[in-house]
């Protein structure tokens, strides 16, 4: 997981919203977060750890959630985004917020949480948390990627299981528990030979015997089948050429009842045959000139009908635009009175704009009264300032002066002179204990050589010569053992057949039947006496490496502190020469020096103090002074201007006289008026506007009425010329195509007769007759048909149908035995299959139950648990020692719990939790970053990150100085590394950082070091 932006606000101090942009900050590879305690350095990890977890490390999820909201913000929002997944390619957002209860501010509402993912250019949100996108639990993620403060030993203080535990969840180790799964695959074993059991039980009967004798079974029922056969297909033609012969009779019975159906329906078609053709008649030639007499009958009653409407209006028209001519000749006399009305009104509203401004006048003179005395007093406040100001100065310039770099100089020297007494006397101590520890290491080697014997130069020569021992009592064995071999088949050893070894046929010398046992028996003890001798020297070789190793740290340990004390003795020399240039001879000097030069400075910094309060009080009089006089000439000019304002209004007024009586009235007695005058004016434009346009619609409707009466009179002439016309021609059809009688023709017109539909029918029935007659023709024609007999027939049939059954009953034995057969063959190769199979699992079966006992409980879980917190405290050594000077190293034991080994003290083992506070803190550091080693190889990465909030003060300059070193070379690892810390010498230190400070009015602010 890399960061790369962290926008926070609202959560404890961080009151304004303030981004950490991780970017810039991990660029460098080794970065730091400092501030002063209580800044808010640490809320930047729990904003983290909220945005991914939902919970923070200091405050419960439930009760206590409401503590972590600003007491001054109404709400919570946390924006992570970072980088995670193979290779850290993927780029996720996680998103926190939450609000104060709108009935009790005391609560905070249930947050929301939302993860997002970037793909394809935008976010889209994701339904997976933060468990399965870092891959790690929350206190995984503490105990490996960032670590909260108080949080930094928890690996090495959890007990062995947890331990465990926690290796199995980091990195997947559960897949090696396969105790379930070989039980199950056992399981699956049994129940899958008890299935083939059963399956070749229910084959048991089954041979190639039985098979044998199905086959000659259908043989035989294949010849009579072929029989049966034969004259099924004789009788089948006789029976089929009878049944045409049938169909054609019952055919011809059928077509004569037809004939005799349609010769009874003929006289019904004649008639409909008459009444279409006088339907057609009529519809065709006379229907349309009959329509059209009808047509124009009806025109010409109603144009009649509209002549006399239109009549009618023409003498209305002339009254109604008489009257309105005489209205809108009213009206716009009216309308050209408006130009003097809005000039009237337009003074009206000078008088109310001349009644405001007086107001104004008024209020800017009373502001000039109450502005004058007030000025005067704050001049009078400046004066007196003024003068203690000065009476201060005087005093200042009489005490004796103080210098503070001086002071701050003799501080430095006092305090630097006690630090290093103390750390020489440590040294010291030290020093003397490196020196006993030397003194025994050297006594310790003397005894180790003391042992060698003395034929022996080292105890590597002691070492080759014991090992030869061993391989020439190892050789005197071998020539036994093959002795006793060669024993064992001599008694097969017969004169004259050749010798199983070599094949000679004499045996002049065999050997005696004797038995080596007891003397191979001794040569093995003896070779088991000289390998623990071997053991032994080896042992010592081990320990004189141990020692000499142990020797040689502390010489160079010793060497350090020679230097060290070196330094500081030239330290403390040059601080008391510098003591003495100032003719300070000892440290009670010192200390009366640094006490009088603090008395002066202090009495001098707190007339400055004075001297500076008094002053901004001045500064701060003075602005306001010059306010108000601001504000005094303010107020007289805004006077004077109301006052030329009012004066250029009045000159404005057109009409004074008019205008005059208004000055006495309220403003909304006038406005009242003016918008009355307003409205009438309006009123009567709008009236004349209307009444024009009404006029002009009248008119227009007039003319139109006019023209309407002379069109409908010359419609009335056409329709009755037309009407003669079409009554003349329609009386010379009828004579024409004989309908004299005009109400049966009427009748005619309206019948609802179908033309199509008839026509269809006529010409349907003569063809229907046609045909019938013809096929009865033919029917009779045909051979056979006239002399058909039904018995015969039916005797025919029955004879087919004993037949077919005797076929299909030999065909379903056939086929039932042919299936017999082909199942037999198939079962057969199905029982080979079998039985190849069930001894497969049976020996499957056999092999797994090995597997399951071999894999009871978690026993293979828990060693490979211990292999990888092996490897971990392996990795965890290369920094540890180099950290504390190849002095100590981390073992773990069976048990997986943490020792310490203590090469300083003949390489004995403790319990970690011996540890000092700084070689604690060390231990820790190692195995957090040997942890995060192993994650970043789990995740693919090619870049990890680790962050670390914990105490640094525990640790003494030297070691600060080697951790810092290691913490800088993980940068050549692309490890990315963040610290959180007040420490003074790693902010020195560390070029790369961000610096927290606390606000009282804004919060914490965040500002980078670049």
């Amino acid at each position: 997981m890399i960061p790369v932006r962290l926008e926070i606000e609202g959560l404890y101090s961080y009151r304004e919203k303030q981004t950490v942009e991780f970017e810039t900050l991990t660029a460098a590879g080794l970065f730091g977060i400092f501030g002063a305690v209580g800044s808010g350095k640490s809320s930047i990890l729990e904003g983290i750890l909220l945005a991914l977890y939902g919970s923070t490390e200091r405050l419960a999820a439930t009760g206590e959630r409401s503590s972590m909201l600003n007491l001054q913000s109404d709400h919570l929002l946390i924006n992570f985004t970072f980088r995670a997944g193979k290779n850290n390619a993927q780029t996720y957002l996680s998103r926190y917020s939450a609000k104060r209860n709108k009935k009790d501010p005391e609560k905070i509402d249930t947050g929301e949480h939302v993860f997002y993912s970037f793909k394809e250019g935008r976010w889209e949100a994701i339904a997976e948390k933060a468990e399965t996108v870092l891959g790690m639990s929350k206190e995984h993620f503490k105990q490996t990627i960032i670590i909260p403060q108080g949080k930094f030993r928890e690996f090495i203080d959890q007990s062995p299981k947890e331990r465990a535990d926690m290796m199995q969840q980091l990195f997947g180790l559960e897949r090696f528990d396969l105790s379930a799964k070989a039980g199950e695959l056992r399981k699956a074993a049994e129940l899958e030979k008890t299935r083939l059991k059963a399956l070749l039980d229910n084959l048991e009967g089954i041979s190639s015997e039985s098979l044998g004798e199905k086959r000659q079974e259908t043989a035989e029922l294949e010849a009579e089948n072929q029989k049966a056969i034969q004259a099924l297909k004789e009788a089948e033609e006789e029976y089929r050429n009878l049944e045409l012969t049938r169909k054609s009779f019952l055919q011809l019975e059928e077509i004569k009842t037809q004939l005799v159906h349609l010769e009874q329906k003929s006289s019904e078609i004649e008639e409909k045959r008459q009444l279409h053709k006088e339907f057609i008649t009529a519809k065709t030639y006379l229907r349309p000139v009959w329509d059209q007499l009808q047509d124009r009958k009806k025109d010409l009653e109603k144009y009649e009908v509209s002549l006399t409407d239109c009549e009618r209006f023409k003498e209305g028209f002339v009254k109604e635009i008489a009257q309105l001519e005489a209205e809108e000749l009213e009206l716009r006399k009216k309308n050209e009175e408006r130009p003097a009305r809005e000039a009237k009104i337009r003074d009206l509203r000078k008088v109310i704009e001349i009644q405001e401004l007086i107001q104004k006048q008024e209020a800017a003179q009373k502001q000039v009264e109450m502005l004058q005395p007030e000025l005067e007093a704050k001049k009078a406040e400046l004066l007196q300032v003024e003068l203690a100001i000065q009476q201060l100065e005087n005093q200042s310039e009489t005490l004796p002066s103080a210098d503070p770099e001086l002071l701050s100089e003799l501080k430095s020297i006092q305090n630097q002179l006690k630090t290093n007494e103390e750390r020489m006397k440590d040294l010291l101590r030290i020093k003397g204990n490196f020196e006993q520890e030397e003194k025994k290491i050297r006594t310790l080697l003397t005894e180790i050589n003391q042992k060698v014997p003395a034929g022996e130069k080292s105890l590597e020569s002691w070492t080759q010569t014991q090992k030869s021992v061993i391989f020439t009592i190892e050789t005197e064995r071998e020539k036994l053992l093959r002795k006793q071999g060669l024993n064992t088949h001599a008694h097969l050893l017969t004169d004259g057949e050749p010798c199983p070894l070599c094949g000679s046929l004499e045996h002049p010398l065999p050997l005696e039947g004797q038995s080596d046992e007891k003397e191979i028996k001794a040569k093995e003890l003896e070779i088991s006496k000289e390998k623990d001798y071997l053991e032994k020297i080896l042992a010592l070789i081990q320990r004189e490496k141990v020692e000499q190793n142990n020797l040689e740290n502390l010489g160079r340990n010793l060497q350090d502190k020679l230097k060290e004390i070196k330094i500081i003795e030239g330290q403390q020399a040059d601080f008391w020469k510098k003591l003495k240039q100032k003719t300070i001879q000892t440290e009670e000097e010192l200390a009366d020096q640094i006490s009088q030069l603090a008395q002066n400075h202090s009495k001098k910094e707190s007339l400055i103090r004075q001297i500076q309060t008094q002053r901004k009080a001045w500064n701060l009089g003075r602005e306001i002074a010059e306010k108000a006089e601001k504000q005094l000439q303010s107020a007289q000019i805004a006077a004077q201007d109301i006052s030329s304002r009012i004066q250029s209004k009045q000159e404005e007024i057109k009409d004074p006289t008019f205008c005059k009586p208004f000055f006495q009235k309220e403003p909304l007695f006038i406005q009242t008026a003016i918008a009355k005058v307003e409205r009438d004016i309006e009123e009567a434009a709008e009236l004349l506007e209307g009444k024009r346009k009404h006029l002009q619609e009248r008119k227009t409707a007039q003319t139109r009425n006019l023209s309407d009466i002379e069109n409908y009179r010359r419609l009335i002439e056409e329709n009755r010329e037309k009407i003669s016309l079409l009554s003349t021609e329609f009386e010379r059809l009828k004579s024409e195509y004989g309908f004299l009688d005009e109400p049966g023709l009427i009748r005619l017109f309206h019948h609802s007769l179908d033309a199509e539909k008839t026509a269809l029918e006529i010409r349907q029935f003569d063809q229907k007759l046609a045909i019938t007659r013809s096929k009865m023709s033919d029917l009779q024609a045909e051979a056979g048909v006239l002399s058909f007999s039904e018995e015969v027939f039916q005797s025919k049939k029955e004879k087919l149908e004993h037949l077919r059954e005797q076929s299909k009953t030999l065909q379903n034995q056939l086929l039932l035995l042919q299936e017999s057969i082909k199942e037999m063959k198939q079962k057969l190769e199905e029982k080979e299959k079998l039985s190849q199979s069930f001894l497969e699992i049976e020996s499957r079966e056999t092999g797994l139950r090995e597997l399951e006992r071999l894999f009871f409980g978690k026993g293979f879980v828990k060693y490979v648990s211990s292999i990888y917190l092996r490897e971990l405290c392996n990795t965890a050594n290369l920094r540890f020692m180099r950290l504390t000077k190849n002095s100590l190293s981390l073992e773990i034991d069976d048990n997986n719990t943490f020792w310490v080994v203590d090469y300083l003290n003949g390489g004995k083992k403790r319990l970690l939790k011996t540890l000092s506070g700084g070689q604690t803190f060390q231990a820790s550091l190692c195995l957090a970053l040997a942890l995060a080693e192993k994650v970043k190889a789990l995740n693919q990465a090619d870049q990890s990150f680790f962050f670390l909030d914990e105490g640094f003060g525990a640790l003494d300059r030297n070691s600060l100085r080697v951790v810092f070193e290691t913490l800088k070379a993980l940068r050549h690892e692309n490890r990315v590394v963040g610290i959180i810390s007040h420490v003074e010498e790693l902010q020195q230190e560390i070029g790369v950082f961000a610096q927290i400070e606390l606000d009282a009015e804004r919060g914490s602010q965040i500002r980078y070091s670049y």
